[in-house]
């Protein structure tokens, strides 16, 4: 019955695999709706962005090109300099376009630039920002012209505001940009900026005319043309927001296939009554629009086909400011590094509703949460990542030892029992069906569960599959150290086994290629070598086709798995470490210890004996 046991285990790891390479590789094309085939006019600017609608009493808006600048006018910049981000305002629109964490670098050269987080469009940029390889991606903000408005009174993205207040926005150091219609109307924007990624802006108008103004602010976070994304099915990048309490996620490819709404073109317009954000997020990165806690706003995403532009934006409600009146709001904009701890102090402070689903736990988030906080915590006390991820593991093997105790003992149960069953063999010869029923009679007066040794495995699954999300999608496993060599625990163990591990005068074949999926790490030859080991704890099955599967997978896993990140790998060598020495000393105390040495014996090839010289062995 132990065969029938490795049986299930195998038809359990069998099946997951085929429904994961079903649903990743087969998984059929969502249905075209021809409707959204059909093109819709919308509200653009020249190159395609597209804006806010005005109202329907009033006339068009027009915003401008915005990779122009004005003809005779030169837009200059305020400097944005802080322990977390370096960059500049333009004062063209008065968008945040120029953006760079410090803290965080492309790789792990020495001499490796900083993360461009935001770029300017090609007709804001200063020269002397360098934006090569980077897509404009950036956050203006404007005012929609209410009934009666004409549109020129309202500033758009072109508009050249000036500096009233401030010189470099830095914490404790805030901006203040300020624009005059001519009409009666002033218009302020404040900038201000904390130590990390939150910058707080306050919008203001002014009426200083004899009648009354009407105009509804706004914000935009837009991105020209699709960003390069990991492209992992694990993995959400696109837009991204909090509706009310619930979590909204919108991919690229989905926003190009948005429906068309009358006045919008490609868009997803949801009207948040009382709490909610919404934005971008990258695999580390985010940029988030978030209105003040409790305030009314309109969630907006939409695709701008003109331009090719990706939009994300927050609509404020219509402000009526009476003559010699002031109106003012206040909101929030996150663009940063998607730090677990910073953006958990977010949600407590100003109070973004549920900030932390920002960071994409997925559907075991109920295990990837509690997992990654423990995960944190350790890292605190101990201070490195990797011996973390090792105690971790300790921590988790002790959570579900009961189980595996039990296990265990059934496991020695059933050794137990290996002659009765040997007996119930013989005497059923061929009857298939008559051994099974008194085999399972057996086992039910002997209190012996055949599938306990199961239920360990299976609940191993869930357990992996967390901690593979963890170590993907989280920023704090990012260019993280273990120890020598291992230098980014998100990143696949760099050593190769086809320059010796480093011995010889060249480097290992760059990951993609072919022969990169022969090159075998060390992480990777230290898993395969575990798992053949745990293995060998128990006999080779006797039927030769089980016999041949099970000598394979060790090696099978060792190349399929030890190209994960190195982090992933460890936890499961660590994982099959204590699995060896668990079975090995709860059999023991039971009378069955593992014939370890024995079963490799056994799986050796057996060297043929010489023939004797007469033939008769003499």
């Amino acid at each position: 019955m132990q065969d029938n046991n490795r049986n299930l285990i195998l038809a359990t790891v069998l099946s997951f695999l085929v429904i994961l390479v079903w649903y990743t590789v087969f998984a059929p094309e969502p249905p075209v709706d021809q409707q959204a085939q059909q093109p819709v006019a919308e509200q653009q600017d020249a190159d395609g962005l597209a804006v806010p609608p005005a109202a329907p009493e009033a006339g068009e808006a027009t915003t401008g090109n915005l990779n122009e600048e004005p003809e005779g006018a030169k837009a200059e910049r305020i400097q944005i300099d802080s322990p977390s981000l370096e960059g500049s305002i333009s004062m063209a629109g008065g968008r945040i376009d120029d953006l760079s964490l410090k803290e965080y670098q492309e790789t792990l050269d020495d001499n490796s630039p900083d993360v461009r987080l935001l770029a300017p469009a090609s007709g804001t940029a200063d020269p002397s920002i360098d934006t090569t390889g980077s897509k404009p991606y950036y956050a203006v903000y404007g005012w929609t012209p209410g009934a009666g408005v004409d549109p020129s009174l309202v500033p758009s993205h072109s508009t050249i505001w000036s500096l009233e207040s401030g010189d470099t926005l830095a914490p404790g150091s805030p901006v203040t940009l300020a624009w005059d219609n001519g009409a009666g109307q002033v218009f302020r924007r404040t900038f201000e900026l904390d130590e990390n990624y939150l910058f707080t802006v306050s919008q203001s108008v002014e009426n200083n005319g004899n009648a009354a103004f009407s105009a509804a602010p706004y914000g935009i976070i837009a991105r020209h043309g699709k960003p390069d994304t990991t492209n992992f099915f694990i993995l959400h990048e696109g837009a991204v927001g909090m509706q009310d309490g619930k979590l909204f996620e919108m991919g690229y490819k989905d926003m190009v296939d948005l429906d068309p709404v009358e006045r919008e073109g490609r868009a997803d317009v949801v009207t948040v009554n009382e709490n909610g954000w919404i934005g971008f997020t990258d695999k580390y990165w985010m940029t988030t629009l978030a209105p003040a806690p409790g305030e009314t706003f309109t969630s907006v995403v939409k695709y701008a086909e003109n331009g090719d532009i990706y939009q994300t934006q927050a609509r404020y409600p219509m402000q009526t400011v009476q003559p010699g009146g002031e109106w003012s709001s206040q909101s929030y904009l996150f663009a940063g590094a998607k730090v677990w701890e910073i953006i958990k102090g977010y949600q407590e402070t100003p109070g973004i509703d549920r900030f932390v689903d920002s960071i994409d736990w997925g559907w075991f988030y109920f295990l990837t949460k509690p997992i990654f906080q423990l995960l944190h915590w350790l890292h605190g006390f101990i201070g490195n990542m990797g011996w973390s991820i090792i105690a971790l593991t300790f921590i988790l093997k002790l959570l579900v030892f009961p189980l595996a105790r039990k296990s265990y003992i059934s496991m020695a149960k059933m050794k137990e029992l290996q002659p009765q069953m040997e007996a119930l063999k013989e005497r059923t010869g061929d009857d298939r069906m008559k051994f099974q029923k008194e085999v399972m009679e057996l086992y039910k007066s002997q209190k012996v569960n055949p599938a306990a040794g199961c239920l360990p495995v299976l609940l191993q699954i869930p357990i992996f599959f967390s901690l593979y999300k963890v170590i993907f999608v989280t920023i704090e496993m990012r260019h993280a150290p273990w120890f020598g060599w291992i230098r980014d625990l998100s990143a696949p163990d760099p050593s190769s086994l086809l320059n010796l591990f480093g011995l010889l005068p060249y480097a290992a074949p760059a990951q993609g290629t072919m022969l990169h999926s022969l090159s075998l790490p060390i992480l990777a030859i230290l898993l395969g070598v575990s798992m053949w080991m745990q293995q060998k704890l128990n006999p080779a099955p006797t039927d030769p086709a089980q016999k041949m599967i099970f000598a394979w997978m060790p090696w099978v896993f060792m190349f399929m798995l030890g190209g994960f990140a190195s982090g992933l790998v460890i936890y499961w060598i660590t994982n099959n470490t204590i699995t060896i020495l668990q079975q090995y000393s709860i059999m023991s105390m039971h009378g069955h210890r593992p014939d370890l040495f024995g079963n490799i014996k056994s799986s050796l090839p057996k060297r043929p004996r010489k023939a004797s010289k007469d033939g008769n062995g003499k």
